[in-house]
């Protein structure tokens, strides 16, 4: 008997981080020009070029084992919990145990072994390809609560709601629907809505457009809450992240710096909690905590004021 293996990864429902480089140029006292990819020890004036933004797997579907009897497990690099789904694309004299489709809650890091495939008749030939896709976060299908949040803002702060629930520009699909987007310029502080894991960081995007090619391409902080939720802080300032995934952060806490990059007309902060709903990214509705501590549904046009960390904790 003779297997024949192909893995696929499926498009949809996939979230991917990314890795960019630097070049970093600069002439040294002798009049010799430079070029290196690393930050360069230097007193001479050093020019910065971003390099081609490449996007990263982060979630792997591994084989261990030889023979007719492969086994197979999932290696997470997120920080934080992702639903993997695997089904067998071609099938041919073969089965797994447990029975394929199967869908898998992983941690961060390599799971266990999660299935095997063997042979049904050894006189024929066998052969068959696997095909998994996965979505950030464990599914929470019951998910109900409407949380209260801090503004993602400094206490002093105040800016305008440019787009809120159900906004025609950009909040249509079923990630984006209870998102809020806050006018605000380039480098404005942005702080973390509610206590978390931060789960994934997007810090090396540096353009930003109205062109659906940028639709991907937002810097973004994602951080995973104690109830399975997840806050996304989007179009964020180009390396100026101040966490890294893995990190806790406190309500409150400077997690990085408003910009302009990815699907955007205008400078402006990207804030919605989403959860995993049937291997479907989908937001939910919030509210805002004012600083009496009141709870506010964000609006269109309305003024958003930063509240201080103190009165979540009331």
């Amino acid at each position: 008997m003779r297997f024949r293996l192909l893995i696929l990864m499926l498009s949809a429902l996939i979230s991917f981080n990314v890795a960019g480089k630097k070049l970093y140029k600069f002439q040294d006292e002798q009049g010799t020009w430079h070029f290196t990819d690393q930050p360069p020890k230097t007193s001479q004036q050093v020019t910065v070029r971003q390099m081609k933004v490449a996007s990263k797997q982060r979630v792997w579907l591994l084989k261990s084992g030889e023979g007719r009897q492969p086994k197979y497990y999932v290696r997470n690099d997120y920080a934080g919990p992702v639903e993997v789904e695997v089904n067998f694309a071609e099938q041919k004299n073969v089965r797994s145990a447990p029975e394929l489709p199967q869908r898998f809650v992983i941690a961060p890091g390599e799971s266990d072994t999660l299935f095997e495939v063997g042979g049904i008749n050894e006189k024929e030939s066998s052969g068959y390809a696997l095909q998994y896709r996965y979505t950030l976060g464990s599914p929470l299908p019951q998910y109900t609560a409407r949380e209260s949040y801090l503004p993602p803002i400094a206490p002093d702060a105040s800016f305008q709601i440019s787009q809120a629930f159900g906004g025609s520009f950009s909040h249509t699909d079923e990630q984006n629907k209870y998102a809020v987007d806050i006018a605000m310029p380039i480098g404005t502080p942005v702080y973390a809505a509610k206590a978390g894991m931060v789960m994934e960081v997007d810090n090396d995007f540096y353009k930003g457009g109205i062109d659906e090619t940028y639709s991907s391409k937002a810097n973004s902080i994602r951080i995973l809450h104690t109830d399975g939720s997840m806050a996304v802080y989007a179009h964020l300032e180009e390396d100026k992240a101040q966490v890294y995934p893995g990190l806790k952060v406190a309500a409150g806490q400077l997690i990085g710096y408003s910009g302009n990059t990815g699907f955007t007309s205008g400078p402006h902060l990207h804030f919605a909690i989403q959860i995993n709903k049937g291997m479907t990214l989908a937001s939910v509705p919030f509210v805002f905590l004012n600083s009496m501590g009141q709870a506010e549904e964000p609006v269109a046009g309305a003024r958003l004021k930063g509240v201080a960390a103190s009165v979540a904790a009331k």
